[in-house]
This record gives C-alpha cells, sequence and structure tokens, in this order.
C-alpha cells in the first residue's frame, strides 16, 4: 500500500494559511478540521477558508468534517474544490445519500469513526466509500496523546478492506509523530494525518520525509 502524508493545518499558524500550505510541498494532502462547537468542542474553519485554500495551493484539500450536520454541509465542501470529504458515522443521520453525493461531485468520500466507535457495524458501508479515518484521539483539539487501545481497530478495519478488495484507503488522525506512525502502519493504516508533528518541526518538509520514511519501514 502506498503511504501518504496528510498535515493538518489545524496545528498551522491560522494568520498565515497560505505560507503554511506552501511550507509543505511534499505533503500528498492537506488536512482542514472542520468543527463546529456541537458535534466536538472547538470551533474553527468553514467554506470560505476551504475555498480561499483551494485557490492558495495545488495540494489537494482533505477536509474532515466534524460537524453536526454533515450531511447538510458536505456536499458544499465538495463543491468548493477539496478532493476529499470526510463525514462522522456518528453524526450522520444519512450516510449513504451524503457519501454518494461527495462522490458525484468529484471529490473522494470518507467516513470517520471516533475511537469507542467500532468499525465492524459500518462494514456494508464500505462500498460506499473510498477512505475509513479511524480517529487516535478524541476529536475536537490537537495536541493530544496517541491513543494506542485503537490500534486493534485499526488491523480489524484493515482485515475487512482487504475482505472488500483493498482498494480503500485507511487513514489515521491523532498524536501521529515520528514514535507511533510505526504502530499505526504496522496495524494497516497507510494515509497519516499528523499536525504537531509536521508544523511543530523546524524543518516541516524533512519532518514529512521521516514521517513517510518510518511508514514505510513498518507498512504491512
Amino acid at each position: 500500500m502506498a503511504v501518504q502524508i496528510s498535515p493538518s493545518i489545524l496545528a498551522a499558524d491560522f494568520a498565515r494559511l497560505a505560507d503554511e500550505a506552501a511550507a509543505v510541498p511534499n505533503a500528498d494532502w492537506l488536512h482542514v478540521d472542520v468543527m463546529d462547537y456541537h458535534f466536538v468542542p472547538n470551533l474553527t474553519l468553514g467554506l470560505p477558508v476551504v475555498e480561499a485554500l483551494r485557490k492558495a495551493t495545488a495540494t489537494p484539500l482533505d477536509c474532515h468534517l466534524m460537524i453536526a450536520e454533515p450531511d447538510r454541509w458536505a456536499p458544499s465542501y465538495a463543491e468548493a474544490g477539496a478532493g476529499s470529504v470526510t463525514i462522522h458515522a456518528e453524526a450522520s443521520k444519512a450516510p449513504v445519500r451524503t457519501l454518494r453525493e461527495i462522490r458525484s461531485l468529484g471529490a473522494r468520500a470518507g467516513l470517520a469513526l471516533n475511537p469507542a466507535t467500532a468499525v465492524e457495524p459500518y462494514e456494508d458501508l464500505l462500498s460506499e466509500v473510498d477512505m475509513l479515518l479511524l480517529m487516535t484521539v478524541e476529536p475536537g483539539f490537537g495536541g493530544q496523546k496517541f491513543l494506542d487501545m485503537v490500534l486493534p481497530k485499526v488491523r480489524r478495519a484493515r482485515a475487512l478492506i482487504e475482505r472488500h478488495g483493498g482498494r480503500i484507503w485507511l487513514q489515521v488522525d491523532g498524536g501521529v509523530d515520528a514514535e507511533t506512525i510505526g504502530r499505526c502502519a504496522e496495524a494497516g493504516a497507510d494515509v497519516f494525518v499528523a499536525g504537531s508533528a509536521v508544523y511543530g518541526a523546524s524543518d516541516p518538509v524533512a519532518a514529512i520525509d521521516n514521517l513517510r520514511a518510518a511508514a514505510i519501514r513498518q507498512s504491512a
């Protein structure tokens, strides 16, 4: 499986987002955390910022919607130019319809699960998604400690994906750094969201290269 690194701009300087996007030219994606202070206890950014970022960078945007009404808003992020739009299983009331609409608008459709949410009940939705995101911290704030309890779920998710043909990307988000990324890769993840580990580094480009190398060494 191909390793992909998606730096999270949640850890970037919001006053200089265009510059921060340009600082990671070797990133596969830019991870954009959209939070509404309802689904999670934090408020970040929304559609206008995504639209502006789309004009400011050629790196595709990986929009992670941690919001209470993803069915209402997810298509707008695809229309705004996001390359990938991920909704939370815990928040969506009509996930099949929403995931299909995201795809119909030309974006990759993702489904996210919180740490305590089991993956098995969502196996029937795998045919509707391009990426499965497993949170490795409780969603809402950057800089949290990685939850090792999620690693068995990553392994089970990889097994389910392989059972369904292996085409779905498996993303992990939360506490991913040079020390934890290898464990995630060994468990079967192939797309890695890293915030502080990239934007908190003195050399973000080298940080991405090092994360990628560590993941490749341990890839299942």
